[in-house]
């Protein structure tokens, strides 16, 4: 990536590829992915080890759409980017078709001129008094 924005498009497209690898190229040997549920893995091979069965099975038919919410360089060369996330998965899931948001923190690097992901984390969104996930719509 030659820009940290580009995080919020190339994820997107990685993930409806259902490339995991190309899905790992976009973060550093030694990031770290807490995903929705609070699972914390550390390294790129770990990440990818964490999203390929899923994409084999329950995301297979699933889509991803994501919107930048902001973008900001906190130190020359590191930046933080929030957006939202929206997943819509299909048959595949034991659940039956949905769709669920997310808010993503993603923590970016420049490395020779290339960004990529250092840490990320993604949230899902949820009626704080029901614990039932709920769309930003909702909001």
């Amino acid at each position: 990536m030659d820009q940290p924005i580009e995080v919020v498009s190339r994820l997107e497209a990685a993930w409806n590829l259902h490339d995991m690898q190309a899905f790992g190229a976009l973060f550093s040997k030694t990031a770290s992915f807490v995903n929705r549920f609070g699972r914390y893995v550390h390294g790129v091979d770990q990440i990818i080890e964490m999203h390929a069965p899923i994409h084999e099975t329950i995301y297979s038919d699933s889509t991803l759409s994501n919107e930048l919410i902001d973008v900001e360089e906190i130190v020359e060369e590191v930046a933080v980017v929030h957006f939202w996330s929206r997943l819509t998965v299909g048959l595949a899931h034991p659940a039956g078709p949905h769709t669920m948001d997310t808010l993503v923190l993603a923590v970016l690097a420049s490395r020779n001129g290339i960004w990529t992901i250092s840490a990320l984390e993604n949230v899902t969104l949820t009626n704080p008094r029901t614990g039932e996930a709920m769309l930003r719509g909702d909001l």
